[in-house]
């Protein structure tokens, strides 16, 4: 079982929060207060994260389907049918996922620095990096990536925050997930088609380099998506600009939920 919190807040609805690779739920130190005004909130540790298992603790392929198989036992566990889920970086990759194999237990998404497919100037440096893995520390790798994903200095808190975390990971957690980089694109593949009924609200910073075009053509056709990029903002946005990804997080599924409600 993965590691998991629940944190008691207000009403009976719940906010799962995922994380991206070598983070945790740290990372939303700056929404655990806020989100528990109005929901009930629970936190996760990926696998290879916090104190859940080892990638290789299972008795099958690390893969993305076994990722979403074990969010899904946790939401069982805790007895939640559907829930809010908020995700940074690689934790809204899964959310994709989740969407496209068990949309019926997504109420809505809140997706941040979300990852839709790598351009050709990323793929280069996965590739790179698959070539020197073996070689190398991987917080060496691990660094590199954060310093291209995340170059500014107003970005310095978000890198230095993701460097600190990732120094926990253990480096075959790491490679674990290192692999399932040349998997992302799949993980969007049909969510317009499986999950065109699930309200996504999409935040990211105009100074996401690597991911922000991408993910603004990708989406154009999905009718229950919607898109804020801000200004003077990279990557990890949440964690940049937390009152305005807290207040349009909170609204979005607020409204959403009213406007499902009417419709019902």
């Amino acid at each position: 079982m993965l590691e998991y919190i629940v944190h008691q807040g207000v009403g009976k609805e719940y906010v799962v929060f995922l994380h991206g690779i070598g983070g945790t739920s740290s990372i939303f130190c700056k929404q655990m207060e806020t989100f528990k005004n109005h929901y009930n909130v629970v936190t996760v540790h990926l696998p290879g994260h916090g104190n859940s298992p080892g990638v290789d603790t299972y008795n099958e392929p690390f893969t993305i389907n076994l990722i979403v198989r074990e969010i899904v036992k946790v939401l069982d566990e805790i007895g939640v049918g559907q829930a809010h889920f908020i995700g940074i970086s690689l934790g809204s990759v899964v959310i994709h996922e989740l969407m496209q194999q068990v949309p019926d237990r997504v109420q809505t998404a809140v997706l941040g620095g979300c990852i839709t497919r790598f351009t050709l100037f990323s793929n280069t440096l996965l590739q790179a990096g698959h070539a020197i893995k073996g070689m190398i520390p991987f917080m060496w790798l691990y660094k590199l990536f954060a310093y291209v994903m995340m170059p500014k200095r107003n970005h310095r808190i978000s890198r230095k925050l993701f460097i600190r975390e990732a120094k926990k990971m253990k480096r075959k957690d790491f490679l674990g997930w290192y692999q399932l980089t040349p998997y992302v694109k799949s993980t969007y593949a049909s969510v317009q088609e499986r999950a065109s009924h699930i309200p996504k609200l999409y935040i990211t910073g105009k100074e996401d380099h690597l991911f922000v075009r991408s993910l603004d053509e990708d989406t154009k056709g999905d009718p229950s998506a919607m898109k804020v990029f801000l200004d003077g903002c990279g990557h990890v946005c949440n964690v940049e600009r937390p009152t305005e990804f807290n207040r349009l997080a909170l609204d979005f599924i607020h409204h959403k939920q009213v406007l499902l409600q009417k419709v019902q």
